[in-house]
């Protein structure tokens, strides 16, 4: 049996999602995407907080060093910058950028999010087959212009290993530092 490498990209991504990632932040609370761990950290902020639309903070160029970043930050981060920018450059997603999103107010709505730009880059990897996964990905991917959208797929497989990880290990975070006393 011959398998090819476009299947072999999207399980690689799919298993890590199915057994490790999505299980653990299923049930993430609000207070747990909010918490902001360190004075200072960079989150999203829902209406009330910021005036009348949910932002998330940001500075072009970002500051040396990097302000500590939230749940919440970090999964718009995956959604918008990993995901949807992605998938609209390459994919037929109506276009979006970190000015323009429509951030979630909540946990549950951010995890609808992810969800739904996961499955559009997913389907889309899966449309390229195996010829679209050769051909270069264009000048919207920057130093990955020239490269075959294999690269890319990859790209983003680590991109979600690594930032979904994060997500995970601040849960763990939150659970150990705001233990009731027994």
């Amino acid at each position: 049996m011959t398998e090819t490498w476009n299947p072999l990209l999207r399980d690689q991504i799919a298993w890590h999602w199915d057994n490790q990632l999505r299980p653990r932040i299923s049930g993430l609370t609000d207070d747990e995407y909010f918490w902001e761990p360190v004075p200072g950290s960079w989150s999203v902020r829902p209406p009330g907080r910021a005036g009348s639309a949910t932002t998330i903070d940001f500075a072009m160029p970002a500051p040396d060093p990097a302000p500590f970043t939230t749940i919440a930050w970090r999964l718009a981060h995956v959604i918008v910058g990993v995901l949807a920018v992605r998938s609209a450059a390459h994919f037929g997603r109506p276009p979006t950028d970190y000015q323009a999103f429509e951030y979630a107010a909540t946990a549950d709505e951010a995890l609808a999010q992810l969800d739904a730009e996961y499955a559009t880059w997913l389907a889309g990897v899966g449309s390229l087959g195996e010829t679209g996964l050769t051909r270069p990905c264009g000048e919207a991917e920057g130093p990955y212009a020239e490269r075959p959208l294999a690269a890319l797929v990859l790209h983003i497989n680590r991109e979600l290993i690594h930032h979904l990880s994060e997500v995970c290990l601040l849960r763990d975070l939150h659970k150990h530092t705001h233990r009731e006393a027994s």
